[in-house]
């Protein structure tokens, strides 16, 4: 009994850990969200995910190499496909800040957890319970109030329905990059799951570059260094919530 007693208490406690982290990570990529709008305007969307990327990749090959770890993990081909489909919902995330007031583009990046829900029953086989479905309807709901004043307001229809769908994408491929990240954490280091997320995205980023570089100047360079630390800090907290 006591057995059973202390198991309970040490998931309770490991439960409570993860919300911490889950916590943090949406703390820092609140900040992260400011330092892009802040920039997004200068500098082109994929020069941001190349200079996000190749900060995160210096940090945790350092921390890599200090732990001793191995970089290059045991599930590759699922280390592959979450550093695509968080390349993909850091371009989408990205370009949808930049259109979008930022409010209205965090909030519909934070429905991801309603795809994450819905795909955890299709891909993990994990029991939805009753009050999470009724939690993500009031999500869907909260979605429809926050962007309807954008589009009755809009001198650009178009425009602003397109920053929608992209950042509905984005959530949508960020919940499915989670799914991953869950699947990988039961073989997989942390670090190792985070390092191969850069190690896709500047190969994939760089032939947007190529011919739309623009040269940062004076502040840019804070806010890009904010946006690296701040992601990099994000990714941290989450792969270890989730």
């Amino acid at each position: 009994m006591r057995e059973n007693n202390n198991l309970e208490d040490s998931k309770e406690e490991n439960h409570r850990k993860g919300i911490k982290y889950l916590i943090g990570s949406g703390l820092a990529f609140s900040l992260m969200s400011v330092c892009v709008k802040a920039i997004g305007e200068k500098i082109p969307v994929a020069e941001l995910v190349f200079a996000r990327a190749a900060i995160s990749l210096t940090i945790t090959r350092l921390l890599l190499y200090k732990n001793n770890i191995n970089p290059w993990g045991y599930q590759k081909r699922l280390l592959l496909i979450r550093g695509i489909l968080g390349t993909v919902a850091l371009f989408c995330i990205f370009k949808a800040l930049i259109i979008l007031p930022i409010a209205t583009a965090t909030v519909i990046q934070y429905i991801y957890p309603t795809f994450t829900v819905i795909c955890a029953y299709f891909i993990l086989k994990e029991y939805i319970f009753k009050r999470i479905v009724f939690s993500t309807l009031l999500g869907w709901l909260g979605i429809i109030l926050v962007t309807q004043p954008e589009i009755e307001t809009t001198n650009n229809m178009q425009e602003t329905l397109l920053a929608i769908a992209i950042a509905l994408i984005g959530a949508l491929m960020t919940s499915l990059a989670y799914i991953c990240v869950r699947k990988l954490s039961a073989k997989e280091h942390s670090l190792v799951i985070i390092y191969y997320f850069p190690l896709v995205s500047i190969p994939l980023s760089l032939p947007f570059i190529i011919n739309n570089f623009v040269l940062p100047t004076g502040t840019d360079f804070i806010w890009l260094l904010g946006i690296g630390l701040f992601t990099q800090i994000g990714q941290l907290c989450i792969t270890e919530g989730l």
